[in-house]
Parts: C-alpha cells; structure tokens; sequence
C-alpha cells in the first residue's frame, strides 16, 4: 500500500485567504492556483476559500486544459519571444495576458450548478465596476468551439459592458465539488500583439476612469464585502511560504510549454 503523501504544514490562520499580488512567469501562476485547489482537496485541512490577484512578468497566451487547436502562428510568435505559451489547469479558449488583470478564487463550497457559480462568483466583480460607474452585465451568446480565443465571444461566463465590449473572462475548473475559477480583466489590452496573435482588434473598450493599480484596490474591497462567504469571515492576507512555494515549483513543468512541441513538458 502506498503511503499518503505527508500533510504540508502552512500556518493556521483564521479566516479566508488573500495572497498578496504576484508578478511572475505563466507556468508558475498556473502551478500556484493548481496547487491552492488540490490543497483543498485533501480531507487532512480545513478548506477555505482563497483569492489572489497577479500580474504575467511578460506577455503570455494561456491555452485552456482541454483546448486542441492550437495555432502554428503561435507557436511562431513563442518562438520569436514575443510572448509565452501556457496551458491553464482551468477550461475555456486562449486569453491574452497583457496589460491586464488576473484573478484566481478557490472555493470549497461552491454551488453544484455552473449558472449559478458563475453569477455569485462574478457579482464582487459587477459590484466594483459599479462603484467606479461602469456597470457591467454577463454575456448572453451561446458557447461555441469555433473561435480559439476568449474574447471573441461574450457567454453567460463571461462580463460585458452596455456596449457590448467585453470586459472579464472568466473559466473554471472543478473537482469533487469544490472550484477554481479563473478571470482576466482587460485594462489596456495591447492592440498590434492582439492582432498578431487572434487576427482581430481587440475589444473597444469604455476606458477606465482609474488606474490598474486602483482598480485592484477597488476589486478588492468589494470581494471583501460581496463575494457569498465574506461577511462575518475576515480575509487575512497571507504569503506563500517557503512549503508551499516548494510543494508549487514541483508542478510548473505541467503547465510550461515549448514553441515546437505545444504540450506540458512532463
């Protein structure tokens, strides 16, 4: 009989998690929000959700888990350094990440209809964009398997302004009843790489009434006060430790690709 793997020892800390912001390459990000929900999983710990925001240390194209199309050209473009290829752990289409945002939440206890995980996990984030007067609404197009890349539809998944630019794309991820949710939030999106890389200008967006930088602050005060479990739970903002980076660092290479050979290195 195998052993169980050993209960990595993180500091007990009450409350729900915050990890500060990060700038790092795709393939450690991806690690890092893959380890926080099969951390979750293991019956030894109490689950409890967690939030992060971060940045990409360079312009990267993140594939979803079960996306097969993946276009010569971008490979083309990796391999010239104009960007990264990374496969996300989450589902969903490519997403550019440049001048943008990116969120990841884990949630232990979501609810089992996707709808309906989608709406309350997205709603601190229509509750933000409100406060800078900017409403947002989900999109209402159908989910198609024709277009490679995320922005070039709006589902029920996803958080367009009147206008119909979309702003948020978000994807998930679920395991034994508990969830990964994904999100990027476009902020200035880079319009010659956009065309590029999906063939197409990028969304016209309304711009921005603040800065990136605030524009976090502001999202993250309204997960504090509107994501379902906040409330009586105070966030606590915690590192990763010197554990968990370790426990991390073992899983990159499942996300890293290569320009010549666009599946996970081992």
């Amino acid at each position: 009989m195998i052993a169980p793997a050993p209960l990595l020892q993180v500091e007990a800390t009450p409350g729900l998690r915050l990890i500060p912001t990060l700038e790092l390459e795709g393939c450690r990000q991806m690690a890092i929000d893959a380890w926080l929900l099969e951390h979750s999983l293991d019956p030894r710990v109490v689950a409890a959700p967690v939030l992060r925001f971060y940045r990409w240390s360079r312009p990267t194209l993140s594939l979803g888990f079960h996306q097969q199309r993946i276009e010569p050209h971008w490979q083309h473009l990796a391999a010239r350094g104009q960007l990264q290829l990374v496969r996300r752990p989450s589902g969903g289409r490519a997403v550019l990440h440049a001048a943008e945002l990116t969120y990841a939440l884990i949630w232990p206890a979501a609810p089992s209809r996707r709808r309906q995980a989608y709406e309350r996990a997205c709603d601190w984030l229509r509750q933000g964009f409100a406060a800078i007067g900017m409403p947002l609404d989900f999109g209402s197009s159908p989910a198609t398997h024709q277009a490679v890349g995320c922005f070039a539809s709006s589902t029920a998944a996803d958080l367009i302004h009147p206008c119909g630019a979309k702003r948020i794309g978000s994807a998930q991820l679920w395991r034994r009843g508990q969830l990964l949710q994904h999100g990027s939030i476009l902020i200035d999106p880079p319009a010659e790489l956009w065309w590029q890389v999906f063939g197409s200008a990028p969304p016209a967006l309304p711009r921005l009434p603040i800065s990136g930088q605030e524009l976090e602050l502001v999202l993250r005060r309204s997960a504090e006060h509107h994501l379902p479990f906040s409330g009586a739970t105070p966030w606590q903002s915690r590192e990763l430790s010197p554990q968990e980076w370790q426990a991390i660092g073992e899983r990159e290479g499942r996300y890293r690709l290569s320009p010549d050979r666009p599946e996970p290195l081992d």
